[in-house]
């Protein structure tokens, strides 16, 4: 049987949602709060992405490759730039595969793809977030 979104084996975390479409914000809210995540943060741009990054400390950040004023390329290096343990985990549509890889080879953990599969998309996200010490 696939990983089920609502297995809460993992522990408490704090996530950063960075995406400029407040519907897919509210939908990997849903993901992340039924694997124990508490969004402490919302943003729809890249520039509203680090100055949360920078005031909360979260243990995850969902980031969105596509975003105004900052895409999401740009947001992950400046916060790799500020914590090179951040765990962040991209967000993209199909047609970003290069974009996508170059996130990863910034410092990216991993990726998931619009629109969400909940079950994949937690499989993902607790993986990261059960890495030890961010590697």
């Amino acid at each position: 049987m696939a990983h089920s979104v609502v297995d809460t084996g993992s522990k408490q975390f704090r996530c950063l949602i960075a995406d400029d479409s407040a519907f897919a914000r509210r939908n990997i809210a849903t993901v992340l709060e039924k694997l124990g995540g508490n969004v402490v943060g919302e943003a729809s741009n890249g520039l509203e992405a680090l100055a949360l990054f920078d005031a909360l400390h979260p243990d995850l950040v969902l980031l969105d490759i596509t975003m105004p004023r900052l895409d999401g390329v740009e947001t992950l290096r400046k916060i790799i730039e500020q914590d090179k343990k951040a765990r962040v985990i991209m967000v993209s549509s199909i047609g970003h595969k290069e974009m996508v890889w170059k996130a990863i080879c910034i410092g990216a953990k991993s990726f998931v793809t619009k629109p969400y599969d909940p079950d994949y998309a937690g499989m993902i996200i607790r993986e990261v977030v059960d890495q030890k010490g961010g590697e």
